[in-house]
């Protein structure tokens, strides 16, 4: 590449990260006129987004899961697709299904393959866990090779593609527990808590009164790909992707375990884990229009990261421990790299 057009790649890119900030910074405010409170999984979901990752929400039901992901799309130019997980789906309910058809002129019979609610930029698996993981499992190969094959034909799917599920939790009547593989295709995990007493007394106000605030459109399709380069192409010390690395590995049992490890895992984070980590740091940021990410990046994004890909032992339910708890005290074992 020419000096000119290394020089002119260079002033893209800088365009790009302040384009990157000022669309976070937008979305935050266009999402914030129907969501109250939630900052922290609004900035998370736009990690994801610029990560082109799936991101999992998971609360008990009356906690605006739903509204949020609507809200971020109606915030992106993009299209929408929402599927309604129950019991009695079909995976030919979410990829599509062939059909027979007569061609008139000819009179044969031909098959042909009718796109499912997948084929969106955005697709909200709403209660993703209330169908049996045979259902479950028809997203894999889209949330991982962004395409769907049926009667050996391969269709991929629309860029951008993103799958923003809501998950009750698993304690709740009527629910099936995700697959570790399944569970293992979302980049984030991000709770959804009850809201604090001034919170919930401004989501009564707004919700019973007579307007709803409209949400414009932040973003079109083919910018979000060129921001989604954008964060690939942000540079990352070596230092730093073995922070990310140790981390990953520290919460699996053996040699590199943690001591918090030791005590209560089972099962650790595999390799996706550290590429997500890094990806992550990355994604946020350029969020806030940073050419390079730091530690605190990566400790920002490790909770939603590594929380659905750990399973702990006995010893942790015992003690009354969960995953977020475990990632803590890795997280403060690790203090000491700079």
């Amino acid at each position: 590449m020419a000096i000119t057009e290394q020089t002119q790649a260079i002033d893209r890119d800088i365009e790009l990260l302040e384009r990157a900030a000022e669309v976070a910074a937008s979305m935050r405010l266009e999402v914030e006129k129907r969501i109250v409170g939630q900052r922290e999984v609004i900035d998370e979901m736009l990690v994801a987004l610029l990560a082109n990752g799936h991101a999992l929400l998971v609360g008990v039901p009356g906690l605006a899961k739903t509204l949020l992901v609507q809200t971020v799309a109606d915030a992106l130019d993009l299209e929408f697709s929402r599927i309604q997980f129950t019991p009695d789906l079909m995976p030919t309910d979410i990829t599509g299904t062939e059909v027979i058809e007569e061609d008139r002129t000819t009179g044969r019979r031909v098959f042909r393959f009718v796109k499912g609610p997948v084929f969106a930029n955005i697709v909200l698996a709403d209660e993703i866990n209330r169908t049996p993981p045979k259902t479950q499992a028809a997203l894999l190969e889209a949330m991982q090779e962004r395409a769907v094959t049926a009667a050996g034909e391969t269709h991929t799917l629309p860029r951008p593609f993103f799958v923003l599920a809501t998950q009750n939790p698993i304690e709740q009547e009527g629910t099936y527990p995700l697959p570790e593989a399944q569970l293992d295709r979302f980049m984030l995990e991000l709770p959804i808590y009850y809201p604090s007493r001034e919170e919930e007394e401004e989501v009564a106000m707004r919700t019973t009164g007579g307007t709803e605030q409209e949400v414009g459109s932040v973003i079109t399709a083919q910018e979000l790909i060129e921001l989604q380069g954008l964060v690939r192409r942000i540079p990352v010390p070596p230092s730093l992707v073995s922070f990310a690395v140790h981390l990953a590995r520290a919460t699996r049992p053996g040699d590199e375990a943690a001591s918090v490890t030791e005590n209560y895992v089972s099962w650790g984070a595999g390799p996706r884990a550290s590429q997500y980590l890094v990806l992550g740091a990355k994604a946020r940021a350029a969020s806030r229009g940073a050419a390079v990410p730091s530690y605190d990046d990566v400790r920002a994004v490790a909770p939603a990261v590594l929380a659905h890909r750990l399973v702990l032992n006995f010893e942790a339910e015992a003690d009354g421990r969960t995953t977020r708890d475990v990632i803590e005290e890795l997280l403060k074992e690790s203090q000491g790299w700079t």
